[in-house]
């Protein structure tokens, strides 16, 4: 029973055996392999973008600092939400990639709102010299709280970026499961409303370790190639990273792992809802879920095996009735079968 995150899920096989097959022989290094041209244009068909400048590189915290630091300047500051990766849970890599733009929260939660937005652009570029500069926007897609901004929304935050001028990053670590969530295409999801460079996530789908960064526009690809370089990610035997890549695009597998993803999510969902002593804390849109329920069974779940975060509260302590909050995220491996050993857990017993 493990749904600490989908980062710690295995690798398809699909993917072993296309690193297996570029593993025979000899292929150009530094994004020079024939199947990084391959990646290149499928990636622009998927996102009906045939101008679109595609890299690849082997995290998401390099991916998001990367990208930001081609869309600002160091005297800028991105606007992102309070609970974003970029500000949360990547040791300030944004701001020392960029040169030291800084980071501006913009609401308290984990989606951005338009009013919040517009105030906090509002707010800064005004001290001219003395202060920060209006810089990108940067959106999470799917949320760290598991909701999934709709299209709507996303016009909404990107229209108001535009009418300041300003870029706008998609932050796409769960890039795939939101498409599943909404069943829109990719160029609706992003250029189409105005995005302007996005990650496309791997690795939480199921890679071993590589993340697409794509620019709609390729007037940033000499400069990211350059912070590539200079940021240690661009890999010499970087065929590896393109066969995994390849091997995610071919027949839409990146779409049906998430699919699995967020079907196991679902169905989680339907058997913790059934239980009159789990709250949901936010209602989950893909594959990542909030809740809350007693001390007592999470101390029951955590003997029998399961392996999950609590993210508000200690396990150990002396009310069993305390509530947790916990997060639990499924990957496309996760069984039926784990998931209603988990829900059958959580509904029995007392304290």
């Amino acid at each position: 029973m493990f749904f600490a995150s989908d980062n710690s899920g295995p690798v398809p096989p699909q993917i072993l055996t296309a690193l297996g097959s570029a593993n025979e022989g000899y292929a150009m290094g530094y994004g020079a392999d024939g199947l990084m041209d391959t990646v290149r244009d499928r990636v622009r068909d998927i996102f009906e973008a045939p101008e679109a400048a595609v890299y690849l590189v082997a995290t998401g915290t390099a991916a998001n600092a990367l990208a930001l630091a081609c869309l600002c300047e160091p005297w800028h500051t991105v606007f992102c939400t309070r609970l974003s990766h970029i500000h949360e849970d990547e040791c300030n890599a944004p701001e020392f990639y960029t040169g030291g733009a800084k980071l501006t929260l913009t609401g308290p939660g984990d989606k951005m709102q338009p009013s919040e937005l517009r105030t906090a652009i509002e707010s800064e570029g005004k001290r001219g010299v003395h202060g920060p500069q209006r810089g990108p926007v940067s959106l999470t897609q799917v949320t760290e709280r598991g909701r999934v901004y709709d299209l709507d929304e996303l016009q909404a935050l990107c229209d108001i970026a535009k009418s300041f001028e300003l870029p706008v990053y998609m932050d796409g670590a769960r890039f795939s499961n939101a498409i599943a969530s909404l069943g829109c295409t990719t160029a609706e999801m992003t250029w189409k409303l105005g995005i302007d460079a996005v990650s496309f996530g791997g690795t939480k789908n199921g890679l071993m370790g590589v993340e697409a960064v794509i620019f709609f526009d390729p007037k940033y690809a000499w400069e990211f190639e350059l912070r590539r370089k200079r940021g240690a990610q661009l890999f010499s035997k970087h065929r590896y990273l393109s066969a995994q890549m390849h091997a995610y695009l071919q027949d839409n597998l990146w779409l049906d792992l998430a699919r699995q993803a967020n079907t196991a999510a679902a169905r989680l969902v339907a058997g913790l809802r059934q239980n009159p002593k789990v709250t949901l804390t936010h209602s989950p849109e893909a594959n990542m879920i909030f809740f809350q329920m007693p001390r007592y069974l999470h101390q029951k779940l955590k003997r029998a095996g399961a392996v999950y975060n609590i993210y508000e509260g200690v396990l150990e302590g002396p009310s069993p009735d305390t509530l947790l909050t916990a997060r639990l995220v499924c990957d496309w491996s996760v069984s039926h079968e784990v998931i209603d050993q988990f829900v059958a857990l959580a509904a029995s017993g007392d304290p």
